[in-house]
């Protein structure tokens, strides 16, 4: 006879594995309507502990869902964890090929580009015209190359507004007033004896509440006074209950996000949140106005008839008829789309979507519209970096788009705005090129920042030194600097011979280095095609008019005067000081050691000179200009200090006789030969053909 109690064992172990697997299904359930409403962080909770208890036979449908789901709810929270949660619904063929879709984005995001491409292009075997996907492969063969040319902005972060573990972003300026921000966080708030507040964490984000708050620039331009929004939060969230569970039949705790300003600074448009008793009542757009220092209690603003359709994310036009905003509308691309709707003074027109020049399958976010009609927003479906990037969209009249009525160019801001994080809601103070942006860049819990930005002005600068023969600065030296814009400064250089003058783009420029007792020197350049600043470097070297000058460039054949190509520049140096100096006339003279026959090294030292100015002939100097001479080993080197310090057992004021000479060693002799044999040229008059 079967064992009564065994009998009772299975029957009871068998019904304790029916009710755990109705206990999943409804934990699974739970998850998903907590998913629907966009509790994304209690989700992923509930999602991860199902996850571990499904088999992955038995269960793998159910499985695939919840891990495809459990993904969604990670990549929403920034969590690199949906990488895994994504491949695993795709190994457990998950039937929905968006998982490759999903995956792929995921790996933009932690900047693995190549393994990004393999999934996109796997997606586009199921969805081959999709332009998401199309962008996405895109963007990996081409990022390396962009992040070589960023801009020309400078990014850094602004710490006046940093708080530690929570998110900052979404910046606004207050209207046209660039001393007055406000920005969306979620930081723990403190009470006057700096104990934390308890607040409810966010069943979205499992964080603290996002709130709106403001900033005010001192005088020495530093921002201070970071407070809640006044007026827009008479509660205290302290004294509300822990709990949080909207699928519970409670309501869940309102969210403040992205918000922006009249151009006056007395209304402000917000986004607010709060799901109810498991309803998604979904984002709106709410309007506060300015009285006595606070803000009004927020009003909602009905711009779809529809409730259900979410809306956010304002931007209103300079002039306050036009609103720009993200939502879900049916009509749209996919995802969040930007819509506009138009004010005539009495109500809103019905939305419409801005078409597919700025809206994709993927999500469109954070608009912000500039006075002269520029849109900026944030899109994952553009092609971009990873992520959220920011994209800068300018009216075209050419590509009018047939559903909303404009065109738009569109343009990715690239690096240093862009990364593969998310970078998003961009504001400018007033007309300039600076400003603050969002962005959760480098950061492994994924938490935002608010990072300041500014294009400097483009400078040219042209600096140098005025110098003599030996390196000696000219201290009484001049630049001349003439343009063909009109230019024409002179300018007196600096006790040590340098110089800096400001330059304009799009400009050719002549510059002349004089000093009184030397020859002048001219110097080009231009400043055309110039996208950044730009600094450049012209020294000037003048020569005495009063001594001889040795060209150190000038080489010849051993033992005869024919020129060796090494002579070039030297000798195209020689023709630009005439040319630069036109009134001149000088001696070429050739020198040779005392080594050999003296009547043969004086033929060879006239031949020598004759063919320096052979040269110069022929480059276009006339000839009456040029008088060469060879004086053999008749004239040999008087040493200065600039040779006495290059040599020092060459004494100044020593002349390179063959007496001293040979009282050298041998190395020593070579050198001095050597600088004996020389070409040199001094100035015989000042006034050629000007008289």
């Amino acid at each position: 006879m079967v064992n009564r109690t065994y009998i009772y064992f299975i029957a009871l172990c068998g019904l304790m594995i029916a009710l755990s697997g109705c206990s999943i299904q409804q934990r699974v359930k739970k998850a998903d309507k907590k998913y629907a409403i966009g509790e994304y962080y209690d989700a992923a909770q509930i999602y991860k502990q199902c996850y571990g208890r499904l088999n992955s036979r038995k269960d793998r449908e159910l499985k695939a869902h919840v891990s495809f789901r459990q993904g969604e709810c990670l990549r929403i929270l920034n969590d690199p964890k949906a990488v895994s949660a994504y491949n695993n619904a795709i190994k457990l063929k998950y039937p929905d090929s968006t998982a490759y879709l999903r995956y792929a984005e995921v790996l933009m995001y932690q900047g693995k580009y190549r393994e990004a491409e393999k999934a996109f292009r796997t997606y586009l075997e199921w969805q081959p015209d999709d332009y998401h996907a199309q962008a996405g492969v895109y963007a990996c063969q081409n990022v390396a190359e962009w992040k070589k040319t960023p801009s020309r902005y400078k990014v850094q972060v602004a710490k006046d507004f940093a708080a530690k573990r929570a998110s900052t972003f979404a910046p606004a300026f207050v209207g046209d007033n660039p001393d007055a921000l406000m920005f969306t966080s979620n930081r723990q708030e403190r009470t006057k004896a700096k104990e934390k507040k308890i607040q409810r964490p966010s069943p979205v984000t499992g964080q603290q509440l996002f709130r709106i708050y403001s900033a005010r620039k001192n005088a020495s331009g530093k921002w201070e006074d970071i407070t809640l929004a006044e007026g827009l939060y008479d509660g205290d969230a302290s004294a509300e209950s822990t709990e949080n569970d909207s699928t519970a039949g409670k309501a869940a705790p309102a969210e403040m996000g992205a918000c922006c300003f009249s151009r006056d600074g007395k209304t402000m448009y917000i986004t607010y949140s709060r799901p109810v008793n498991g309803q998604d009542l979904g984002a709106r757009i709410y309007t506060s106005t300015r009285a006595s220092g606070e803000w009004s209690e927020p009003q909602e603003l009905v711009l779809f008839k529809d409730s259900s359709i979410t809306v956010g994310h304002p931007a209103i036009n300079a002039t306050g008829d036009t609103l720009y905003f993200v939502s879900d509308a049916p009509g749209g691309y996919g995802g969040k789309d930007i819509w506009f709707a138009e004010y005539n003074g009495t109500e809103w027109s019905i939305p419409v979507n801005l078409g597919k020049q700025i809206n994709t399958s993927g999500e469109e976010l954070y608009p912000t519209i500039r006075s002269n009609g520029t849109l900026y927003f944030a899109s994952t479906g553009h092609p971009g970096y990873g992520g959220l990037d920011i994209f800068k969209a300018e009216r075209d009249t050419t590509a009018i788009d047939s559903l909303s009525g404009m065109g738009w160019a569109v343009y990715n801001m690239g690096a240093p705005f862009n990364t593969n994080g998310d970078d998003f809601g961009i504001t400018f103070a007033g007309e300039t090129e600076s400003g603050f942006f969002s962005s959760n860049r480098g950061d492994r819990k994924g938490f935002d920042k608010i990072y300041s930005f500014v294009l400097p002005e483009m400078e040219f600068i042209v600096e140098g030194a005025v110098v003599d023969n030996n390196g000696e600065p000219i201290s009484d030296a001049s630049i001349r600097l003439v343009g063909n814009n009109g230019t024409n400064t002179k300018l007196q250089v600096r006790r040590d011979g340098t110089y800096k003058i400001k330059l304009q783009k799009d400009t050719k420029y002549v510059m002349l280095g004089t000093a009184r007792g030397y020859l002048n020197q001219k110097q080009e350049l231009n400043t055309f095609g110039l996208n950044d600043s730009k600094t450049y470097t012209q020294d000037f070297t003048l020569s005495p008019v009063s001594k001889p000058v040795t060209m150190d460039n000038i080489f010849y054949e051993f033992g005869k005067w024919e020129l060796t190509p090494a002579s070039e520049s030297g000798l195209a140096a020689l023709v630009k000081l005439l040319n630069d100096n036109p009134n001149i006339t000088i001696e070429l003279s050739a020198h040779t050691d005392y080594v050999g026959n003296d009547a043969a090294n004086k033929e060879l030292s006239a031949k020598r000179a004759q063919s320096v100015v052979n040269y110069l002939v022929s480059s276009g100097i006339e000839r009456e200009r040029l008088t060469p001479v060879g004086y053999g080993e008749e004239k040999p080197v008087v040493a200065d200090a600039t040779l006495h310090e290059k040599y020092k057992f060459i004494p100044v004021d020593q002349a390179l006789t063959e007496e001293f000479i040979s009282t050298l060693s041998s190395d020593q002799q070579d050198i001095c030969n050597q600088i004996n044999r020389r070409t040199e040229f001094k100035v015989l008059r000042t006034t050629y053909k000007l008289y």
